[in-house]
């Protein structure tokens, strides 16, 4: 598996990662039935991947999946993997912070956690506070880096101003071959500070396999010249060939699509695969 660093970390990570957001269903039941649906297979998903080279997990205190993501990595070096995991919008206050990021070590069973992440911005309580919880458990030990995810630009600006002694590391944001928004603003912003960004939906959330005969064509060709890649590995690989600080994390919900994604990286697209890769989902627009 082909390593890259992440964002001003210095800790290299793989090309993606695995997405432990399964569906509301998963979440509803997780929370309030304390019942884990189809959790062997997700289990035997992720360990998959870590077999296969992927040492990059990303989690949510919301998810309901911080404790499947323990058993995955238990016996494993934790030293070579990169955990990160979100702090939901209603715990942004100081105190409330410092609870929920308690709770995740409990739950992932780790004595820290490698990115912590603002889930979505809570407009009723301060960025400044917030950020102030998160520097305080980067002194202590309990995380290692500090992230955002669904913040606008403006929003993210702020965040970056309200730390005192950290960066930044990381922005989650929905980005796919047919979702291209961030890159209008968010994508150079980051791009310039070096932050790296976890596109979540990097398979365009069901949107991508849609009925598109240019796009079938570009895929049809670029799997030709690449050993019969499927759309989903060369979605994948858009991303890689494209940038260097993009790191997707699309579901690990099975085996098999873990496996699938695994293909996807070892090769490069050209750049003229790429622009028509784009031209061929903006025909479809």
């Amino acid at each position: 598996m082909e390593l890259r660093e992440f964002g001003r970390t210095g800790f290299k990570v793989s090309l993606f990662g695995m997405g432990t957001y399964y569906d509301p269903g998963w979440i509803a039941a997780a929370k309030l039935l304390r019942m884990q649906p189809r959790s062997e297979v997700h289990l035997k998903a992720i360990k998959t991947g870590l077999d296969n080279g992927i040492n990059f997990i990303d989690t949510a205190e919301i998810y309901g999946t911080e404790s499947l993501v323990a058993k995955a990595i238990s016996g494993r070096k934790r030293d070579e993997i990169f955990i990160a995991t979100k702090v939901w919008r209603s715990n942004l206050d100081y105190d409330s912070l410092i609870k929920a990021c308690n709770r995740s070590l409990r739950n992932l069973k780790t004595g820290y956690i490698d990115l912590y992440q603002v889930h979505f911005p809570n407009q009723r309580i301060r960025i400044s506070e917030t950020m102030r919880a998160m520097e305080d458990l980067v002194k202590e030990g309990k995380i290692r880096y500090i992230g955002v995810s669904n913040f606008s630009l403006k929003q993210m600006i702020g965040a970056e101003e309200a730390l005192k002694s950290n960066q930044l590391t990381s922005t989650q944001m929905p980005y796919s071959l047919v979702d291209r928004k961030i890159e209008e603003d968010i994508l150079p912003h980051c791009s310039e500070r070096n932050i790296a960004i976890l596109p979540y939906y990097p398979l365009g959330h069901g949107k991508l396999g849609s009925d598109n005969s240019a796009l079938s064509d570009a895929v049809r060709d670029i799997s030709a010249r690449h050993g019969n890649k499927s759309l989903s590995q060369i979605a994948l690989n858009w991303f890689y060939s494209k940038h260097t600080n993009v790191f997707p994390i699309p579901r690990a919900s099975n085996p098999d699509h873990v496996m699938e994604n695994v293909g996807s990286v070892g090769w490069a697209l050209e750049p003229e695969e790429i622009s028509g890769l784009e031209g061929a989902v903006s025909q479809a627009r």
